[in-house]
């Protein structure tokens, strides 16, 4: 006889469907489900779902789950085609839609119909604002590390903290998503004879944002980048995290600490605690 599932292991899942790049969806989706942190969730995204035999295999692929679990799955879709839309609703999920719950009443308040088209909103649809996060992004590869220190003066926010404390993905972020100028330097253990910034930042204090970390989290983090070094040991995680939190409150430098943040919430909360403005949206 075939064993029951054993509920507390079963695990829903949700499909984020789009036949675009399904970012959007999968933004929205992260989110919703982000309020139910007790529930056992798969994610999978399915983007470019645009074709009648693609959707026969989504279909395929959501009964398969369901059957699996014995749980009902969840779909959110942004899909813009009627037809796709109406087949997605055939199947036993539960189906959250997009641009069904908003662009009817969008197109009643414009008093005129939604466009329809896939891709609109990850399109090249302004060519200056693509040409700004791209140089953005190299601006932010060129200044990774303290590499190029007299391009601080071209940078919006110039990210410091110890090495490993998130700065450069950080930087990359906010370069990609809000094209800003992000450098970031590292504080090494030869800036750290005193509290005092180093000489080289000193002129560009104005722009200093400060990341910080748990010392337990940051020897985690080195342990598999330089497995039981002197790097990675206790004692000089909790010694560095010391004195570049003493450095960054003496010198009176705005920081957060990244432990348990998301490259996303440190990018958003940099951004409003140092009053620091978007260049493209």
């Amino acid at each position: 006889m075939t064993p029951d599932i054993d509920t507390n292991r079963r695990k829903r899942t949700a499909f984020f469907v789009s036949d675009g790049t399904g970012l959007t969806v999968e933004a929205i989706g992260h989110s919703l489900l982000a309020q139910f942190r007790g529930q056992s969730v798969e994610q999978v995204t399915l983007p470019y779902i645009d074709s009648d035999t693609k959707v026969t295999q989504v279909l395929r692929r959501i009964e398969a789950a369901a059957e699996e679990s014995g749980l009902q799955p969840i779909i959110i879709s942004s899909i813009v085609s009627d037809q796709i839309r109406r087949q997605l609703h055939q199947c036993s999920a539960l189906m959250l839609d997009v641009f069904e719950s908003y662009l009817a009443p969008l197109a009643n308040l414009f008093g005129t119909d939604p466009a329809h088209t896939v891709g609109i909103s990850h399109g090249i649809a302004n060519d200056q604002r693509y040409s700004e996060r791209i140089d953005a992004v190299h601006f932010a590869m060129d200044n990774d590390d303290g590499r190029r220190t007299r391009e601080f003066e071209r940078a919006d926010v110039i990210l410091v903290g110890v090495s490993r404390s998130g700065k450069t993905p950080t930087c990359l972020y906010l370069a990609l998503q809000f094209g800003l100028r992000a450098a970031n330097y590292p504080i090494t253990e030869e800036d750290m004879d005193s509290t005092a910034l180093p000489k080289i930042l000193r002129p560009f204090q104005h722009k200093l944002f400060g990341l910080t970390i748990d010392p337990k989290r940051l020897m985690s983090i080195r342990q598999e980048r330089r497995a039981n070094s002197r790097y990675a040991s206790p004692e000089q995680c909790e010694f560095e995290v010391r004195q570049v939190e003493q450095m960054l409150r003496r010198a009176q430098i705005p920081s957060l600490d990244a432990t348990e943040l998301s490259i996303e919430e440190l990018a958003t909360r940099l951004m409003s605690q140092a009053g620091i403005e978007r260049k493209i949206s």
